[in-house]
């Protein structure tokens, strides 16, 4: 399979592995940077509520999402029910069953049960974003090692806020987590910058999502729900007004 290039980037090819894991880990430093100021203030929020640093690293290491590990110290400190803490979390985070299922379909068929189930566990917006840009199959190896960098990222920065997070001040800490932002828009932002339909996919997006804040009723149903709903409602709809030629994509 020969090399393949997308926006002026040039991928490896798919049996390339050592290339795709260099890549990989490559693509996932700036990940991990913004995971680190993510990962610090969730730190501190866990501080507050009597979690060590070892509690803190194994339970950021098996859970890489901000919302849902922010509504799991939330529920720890407030002496919340076992049944309640994993309904919860499983609530706010069911937006990445549906990026799992899409990044399956970027396998390639012949790939074993345990790739794909490896592959769920480095499931994160910012991990999917890179994943989703690569064109054609997308190589296992690649999103691995992206997401054991991030995810090394993720847990030394819950660390950190564990054990030296309270010096900082509130404003300088609360200013950290919009380094997930930036980073998550310089994902989302070159391919928009190139595509028309796909800019104007964002901004309905980004508008739809506000809508669901404000809306009567709408506004009372989970975020993850909400999330989950507008994926499935605006993806089906732009699938439906510009489908994607697979040849031409893996081609490109």
């Amino acid at each position: 399979m020969m090399k393949a290039e997308k926006e002026g980037i040039i991928y490896p090819s798919y049996e390339n592995k050592k290339a795709w894991a260099a890549r990989g880990f490559r693509d996932g430093i700036p990940i991990a940077l913004g995971y680190l100021a993510v990962g610090f203030t969730i730190g501190i929020a866990a501080k507050n509520v009597s979690i060590n640093a070892v509690q803190g690293l194994f339970m950021s290491a098996g859970m890489v999402a901000s919302a849902g590990e922010y509504a799991a110290v939330m529920l720890i400190g407030s002496a919340a029910g076992v049944l309640e803490m994993i309904t919860t979390s499983l609530i706010i985070n069911l937006r990445y069953f549906l990026m799992s299922c899409s990044l399956t379909q970027k396998l390639d068929p012949e790939e074993p049960f345990w790739k794909r189930f490896l592959l769920a566990q480095c499931v994160t917006d910012e991990l999917f974003g890179i994943s989703s840009a690569v064109p054609g199959r997308l190589q296992p190896v690649y999103t691995w090692c992206a997401g054991i960098v991030s995810i090394f990222g993720w847990s030394l920065g819950t660390v950190l806020g564990i054990v030296v997070g309270n010096i900082l001040p509130d404003r300088a800490s609360n200013a950290m987590n919009v380094a997930l932002y930036g980073m998550f828009l310089a994902i989302v932002i070159p391919p928009a910058k190139k595509k028309l339909f796909m800019a104007g996919i964002v901004i309905l997006s980004m508008l739809a999502s506000w809508l669901t804040t404000v809306t009567p009723y709408v506004k009372n149903i989970s975020e993850g729900f909400r999330v989950i709903i507008l994926t499935v409602v605006i993806s089906a709809a732009a699938a439906v007004i510009r489908p994607v030629d697979e040849e031409s994509e893996a081609a490109s």
